[in-house]
């Protein structure tokens, strides 16, 4: 299966082309379609050749994830292709574990208002593994998983906690995160995770002038 990966949930933009044991990937500040045209072009593929586009649906930045998902569905509309929404957390925990991180890691992001998302996993030769699902925190609960010794990584972690480990999450480990999977979604279906509720305000009835 050949797999167009989109990562945009962070600072650092991704793209990757993944098949079985390769991938080609495009990481910068290039425009959404630039980067995708860059690593289709590495990989010598066209369009219309790939087989499912994977999005890594946060936490993060929410009009990153919106900007990959609205490719996404825009492009299955187009033409028949399979969807796979992978959370962006495990995608930096994968990340972490490929680079060589062994044990207990906790991944935070920023969740804006003085909040983070945080979710722990075990990481090991062969696997990276959710022991503590995702969930807002405050930042004195982060300081609490410091002082119980979990080594915290995410993507620009350093800004609020100077001794964590900044971690990407980027676009090939995305890939071959869904390499391994079959639970395709339509693309309607397919919202960024965020964990808190939508709050909308109703706005007052118009006033009559006169």
């Amino acid at each position: 299966m050949k797999i167009l990966a989109l990562e945009f949930s962070s600072s650092q933009r991704s793209v990757a082309v993944v098949q079985p044991g390769e991938f080609h990937e495009a990481v910068g500040p290039s425009e959404p379609f630039a980067l995708i045209e860059e690593a289709l072009r590495d990989a010598k593929l066209e369009r219309e050749q790939i087989d499912c586009i994977a999005i890594g649906l946060g936490p993060g930045s929410y009009t990153g994830i919106r900007s990959a998902i609205s490719i996404a569905q825009g492009w299955q509309l187009a033409r028949t292709i399979k969807l796979l929404g992978i959370s962006s957390a495990q995608a930096i925990a994968s990340q972490a574990q490929a680079d060589g991180l062994r044990g207990r890691i906790n991944v935070i992001v920023d969740a804006q208002r003085g909040e983070f998302y945080l979710a722990g996993y075990d990481l090991t030769a062969n696997s990276a593994c959710e022991v503590e699902p995702l969930r807002i925190v405050s930042a004195a609960e982060v300081a609490q998983c410091v002082a119980a010794g979990g080594t915290l990584i995410g993507p620009e972690v350093t800004k609020w906690f100077p001794a964590g480990k900044t971690v990407f999450p980027r676009a090939a480990t995305l890939g071959q995160l869904a390499l391994a999977r079959t639970d395709f979604i339509s693309g309607e279906k397919m919202e960024p995770i965020y964990l808190r509720e939508t709050q909308f305000v109703k706005a007052p009835p118009p006033r009559i002038i006169g």
